[in-house]
């Protein structure tokens, strides 16, 4: 196979996924992006974004929280912002943040804590510091998303915010060697899932039991998050809902899932669709119909193409009704 996968172990005798190379290469494409923009520094509160450029991680559940920040200052390393036990977690666990670019501080957690509590203007304080002690005050500053309070408290400090988010984007879209191994190492895994999920389709199964497998065999095999499994059957397929329920699957049913889950930071969105017991003419046609479009697209892509290019090559909207 073109894209290899490997253990998930560390190992002395073969180079699996280099983590140390891994980080340092995220790094040096965003410093280099960063040098290469009109900004001064890269602001980032996405824990994704936060991520990519800092390898921290503290689980998912503070995925929605906005709570964390990193600042990226030109030409120089990343600082970052955390929750304090976190940031002692990271002093000792992180060493390529240096001694001094772990520190506690958060923001005001979506609204959680109020405006009298000052962690906004607490937030553009600690990054107004930091920008003049580089020089890089008078220089605008990108930001990938940001809560309104914030925005408010830098802009009122005096800091010129542009969007950064599109500088995070260019940086992310083109994959290292590790992160490629990464994201088919949590495809072989969603492999798994869906092997076990046809041996379980049976008349009688439930859309959320389903579901549950899923989350099974992939938490098993070291998935950190599964962020959720579509699971849509019958006469739900269409127009797809994006959310399972409790129908149980008949007979003759089709049966679609996608399984989205996320392994060191790298995610799948990964759909399969069954029949439940014998396929009718109909659903062969379709099936055949569908991957010879599939196939039409997958035979296009080269480097250069873009999704564009690709849907031209697809029949309209309207003829799939």
């Amino acid at each position: 196979m073109a894209i290899k996968t490997y253990g998930l172990m560390g190992v002395d005798w073969e180079e699996r996924v280099n983590f140390e190379r891994l980080r340092a290469e995220r790094l040096a494409r965003i410093k280099k992006l960063l040098r290469a923009s009109e900004m001064g520094a890269l602001l980032c509160f996405d824990m994704n974004n936060i991520r990519y450029i800092t390898a921290t991680h503290i689980g998912t559940w503070a995925m929605d929280k906005l709570a964390r920040f990193s600042l990226l200052p030109r030409d120089d390393e990343p600082i970052m912002w955390d929750f304090g036990s976190a940031a002692r977690h990271h002093k000792l666990y992180c060493p390529w943040l240096g001694d001094d670019r772990s520190r506690a501080g958060i923001s005001t957690q979506r609204g959680a804590m109020s405006p009298e509590s000052g962690r906004a203007e607490d937030v553009a304080k600690k990054i107004r510091i930091e920008l003049e002690e580089r020089g890089l005050l008078n220089e605008p500053v990108g930001v990938d998303v940001v809560e309104m309070p914030v925005l408010f408290a830098l802009q009122a400090e005096g800091i010129k915010v542009v969007d950064g988010q599109q500088l995070m984007q260019k940086a992310r879209v083109i994959k290292t060697q590790d992160e490629i191994t990464l994201l088919a190492t949590a495809c072989m895994m969603v492999d798994a899932a869906y092997d076990e999920l046809y041996r379980a389709l049976r008349p009688g199964i439930r859309e959320n039991e389903c579901v549950g497998l899923v989350n099974k065999v992939l938490y098993d095999l070291g998935s950190e998050h599964v962020e959720g499994v579509n699971a849509i059957s019958g006469e739900r397929c269409s127009p797809h809902p994006h959310v399972y329920t409790d129908r149980a699957l008949r007979p003759g049913d089709p049966a679609y899932f996608d399984i989205l889950h996320s392994y060191n930071g790298y995610r799948t969105c990964y759909y399969r669709t069954f029949v439940v017991g014998s396929a009718s003419q109909a659903q062969v046609d379709a099936y055949k119909y569908c991957r010879d479009i599939l196939d039409r697209a997958v035979n296009a892509i080269k480097p250069g193409v873009t999704t564009a290019d690709i849907v031209k090559l697809w029949p309209k909207a309207e003829e799939f009704g």
